[in-house]
């Protein structure tokens, strides 16, 4: 029997608040007759916007709340931003559903419009991101890492008023909220690898609210699935949150598709330390991505990757 309506849990920063409101118009749209209706909410992670996120610490910054609504029974279903969700779930949760993933890529925007090598000696560039901030040190040592928090308007406004050169944002974000013309260059996985799960959103429900998970299902996506359950696979074998500089693409090669290959990173947060894995499945089930998951961390961890994740950030 179909909870009426449902209550979505969600964070209240406008891009939560644009995913989640569609999620909500999904649902009603391939489940007719059905009402959803969002509950904000605020989280540590939004609490705290004025320290860096490696002095915060901890995992579930952005979605602890979310999930005691859930396990409280206050809400039937949270929205997240996949890279949010730690690797781990409460006991009694599910990743119910993981919808298309949008672009996986980082993206620059930059003041004068200058591309990431055309930035000038010591261009100052604001992140969040130890991962970004790491690997933009690898290509350009010269550059100056300025912390930036705040929701997306937020930073834009931040480097429309200076002193920053550029900053780097999730394209995904960018483009759910309408911003894609503001972007002065996306930044391929091979310059900046991505956040595990970056792109992609995960919603998160009771395991046993069958009523739920079944208006969720027809928001399942097979491929964004694969993807997410590989890299998240990968993060949870070298036990690093998101704050530890792991990054990874999933690739599916060939129309009709017959194979996924995961690449990851890791990464010393200086940007001077780094190993890769490159690791290739040709089964598409979530068993065998949660195989090349592991196969790439062990991989990694071969190679000596746990004496960089032990680094100070």
């Amino acid at each position: 029997m179909t909870h009426s309506p449902l209550i979505l849990a969600t964070r209240q920063s406008p891009l939560a608040l644009t995913q989640s409101r569609w999620v909500a118009a999904e649902m009603e749209r391939l489940n007719p007759g059905l009402r959803v209706e969002l509950a904000n909410m605020t989280t540590t992670g939004d609490k705290m916007q004025a320290q860096p996120l490696p002095q915060i610490g901890g995992k579930g910054l952005f979605t602890k709340e979310l999930e005691d609504a859930l396990l409280e029974g206050r809400a039937h279903l949270a929205v997240h931003s996949l890279k949010d969700l730690p690797t781990q779930l409460p006991d009694g949760l599910t990743l119910a559903a993981v919808p298309q993933r949008e672009d996986v890529r980082d993206a620059l925007i930059s003041r004068g419009g200058a591309l990431l090598r055309d930035l000038p000696q010591g261009a100052r560039i604001g992140t969040s991101s130890i991962r970004r901030a790491a690997q933009l040190r690898r290509v350009r040592s010269d550059l100056r890492i300025e912390p930036l928090r705040g929701n997306l308007d937020t930073r834009l406004r931040k480097l429309k008023e200076g002193p920053l050169d550029a900053i780097v944002l999730a394209a995904a974000g960018i483009h759910r909220l309408g911003w894609a013309e503001q972007i002065t260059e996306y930044l391929a996985p091979e310059i900046l690898c991505p956040a595990v799960g970056q792109g992609a959103l995960g919603i998160e429900a009771c395991s046993r609210d069958e009523a739920t998970l079944a208006a969720l299902a027809p928001l399942e996506d097979f491929r964004s699935r694969l993807s997410a359950t590989a890299e998240r696979s990968l993060l949870r074998r070298l036990g690093g949150g998101c704050q530890i500089p792991i990054a990874a693409h999933t690739a599916f090669e060939n129309e009709p598709t017959t194979a996924m290959t995961l690449i990851a990173l890791v990464i010393s947060p200086a940007g001077t330390q780094w190993i890769n894995a490159k690791e290739q499945s040709s089964e598409l089930t979530v068993a065998a991505a949660e195989d090349l998951g592991a196969r790439c961390a062990e991989d990694l961890l071969r190679q000596g990757a746990q004496s960089i994740l032990q680094l100070p950030a």
